[in-house]
């Protein structure tokens, strides 16, 4: 038989026992907390994240674009090289041809609305609205390319380049 004495010390292991275990429930219960926040952070991170890549367009990029666009080159020849746009703005104004006998406005209208249009989608739920490039010389609009809606949130630049005494201005907004 098992005397008193020995009964409150199984008792007491047993207790002990369950204390640890009740102990051991709720270190896990509060891990699993820490795990569902840490999820949570992530999700909430991942929505802030998208969010922020559809932020508007910046300055630079349009920027960029501009310099960009003046440095591609064209499909026009004269008898040296195929032009760049920079420089078929200059052959445009002095009413060049190109080499094949296009008309070196009608190529640099056609390039740069080719240019623009794989550039700036404007297009329904599209985060651009809208865009807008003038070319002038001498202040006198060369050309003038529009597409989509005009709104009150924009973005814009502006590039001034000459050749001997012609000044030529591009100013390139973008509404969205």
């Amino acid at each position: 038989m098992i005397n008193k004495k020995g009964q409150k010390q199984k008792l007491r292991i047993f207790s002990a026992i369950r204390g640890k275990s009740g102990q051991e429930e709720f270190v896990g219960f509060g891990l699993i907390m820490i795990v569902v926040a840490v999820v949570l952070l992530i999700f909430v991170g991942f929505a802030l994240k998208k969010n922020s890549n559809a932020e508007l367009v910046e300055s630079y990029e349009v920027e960029s674009f501009i310099q960009t666009m003046l440095q591609y080159t064209t499909d026009c020849e004269d008898n040296l090289e195929f032009l760049s746009v920079q420089k078929l703005i200059f052959d445009c104004r002095e009413n060049e041809k190109c080499l094949d006998g296009r008309n070196t406005c009608n190529v640099l209208n056609e390039t740069l609305e080719k240019i623009i249009d794989a550039s700036w989608n404007v297009e329904t739920g599209s985060l651009v609205k809208g865009y807008e490039l003038i070319v002038l010389d001498e202040s006198v609009e060369m050309i003038k390319i529009q597409k989509g809606n005009s709104t009150n949130n924009y973005k814009g630049s502006k590039q001034i380049f000459s050749k001997g005494s012609n000044t030529i201005e591009i100013i390139f907004t973008t509404s969205y």
